[in-house]
Order: C-alpha cells, then structure tokens, then sequence
C-alpha cells in the first residue's frame, strides 16, 4: 500500500498561522479582480449577496474567509467558475519562511499595501477606453516583469 508523503507544501496547506492563509489572500484578490474586471462595486456584489461592504471588503483582503457557499454565488454573480479563484495559486511561492515573522501585523500591512496598489493599476488599467491602447500597455507591462 503506498502511504503518502509528507511534502514542503504541507506547511501552506496545513497553516495554523493567525495571519492570513495563502489561499485565503489569493482567492480574496482574484475576488476583487474579478468584481473590479466586471465593474461592480463592493456594495452592489454585497447587495447581491445579502452581506455588507465591509464583509466583502474583508474577504478581498482576506481579514475573513469565503465559504465555499459564498464563493459560489461570487461564481454565478461575477460569471466566473470556481476554480476561477484558485487559478494561478502556487503553492511552492509559499513555503514555510511566511510563518512566523516577529509581528504578523507588519505581514497583513504590506498584504494590504500590495492590494490597494494593485487596486490602483486595475482601475487605471480598466480606465483606458482603447482597447489597443490598453493591449499595448499590458505588453509593455510584460516586457518590464520579464527583464
């Protein structure tokens, strides 16, 4: 019988960390991907699923975690599937060294510098009404992260 291994992911997998889980701030950012992409805001996904702003505003920071019945909804609202939210997780990026920083507030700071940065240049991104412009600019923006 073969027994299973245990891996260097199974510390990402099995956290019991009080910050945030990796997956937890990979699905809240592809939520807030997603709702800013489709052009809703927090209230109106919020509206939709009978929580308040604040609540959605916890998920895509990932102060609070997406039930799975919750994430499906996001699903149906933001004509997405599921899987949607863990596409592009990887989980080697995370190995154990996020684990145990001497202040676990400083981690969800500069998480949540991150988003709201990233929040910036999706709204600029999506500002730009030329769709050739905009391609332009995403190719740009390639060539700068490959180098």
């Amino acid at each position: 019988m073969k027994q299973n291994r245990i891996t260097k992911l199974d510390p990402v997998i099995f956290s019991n960390s009080d910050s945030p889980h990796p997956i937890d701030i990979h699905v809240g950012q592809k939520l807030r991907e997603r709702r800013i992409r489709v052009g809703m805001s927090q209230e109106k996904l919020a509206e939709a699923t009978g929580v308040t702003f604040q609540q959605i505003q916890k998920y895509e920071i990932a102060k609070n975690r997406v039930s799975a019945s919750r994430l499906f909804q996001f699903s149906i609202l933001l004509n997405v599937s599921v899987d949607y939210f863990f596409n592009d997780f990887n989980p080697v990026e995370y190995d154990d060294s996020h684990q145990g920083l001497s202040d676990n507030k400083q981690e969800a700071f500069v998480s949540d510098v991150r988003m709201r940065e990233e929040r910036k240049v999706l709204d600029a991104y999506f500002a730009i009404s030329n769709e050739k412009a905009r391609k332009s600019l995403l190719k740009t923006m390639k060539t700068f992260a490959d180098s």
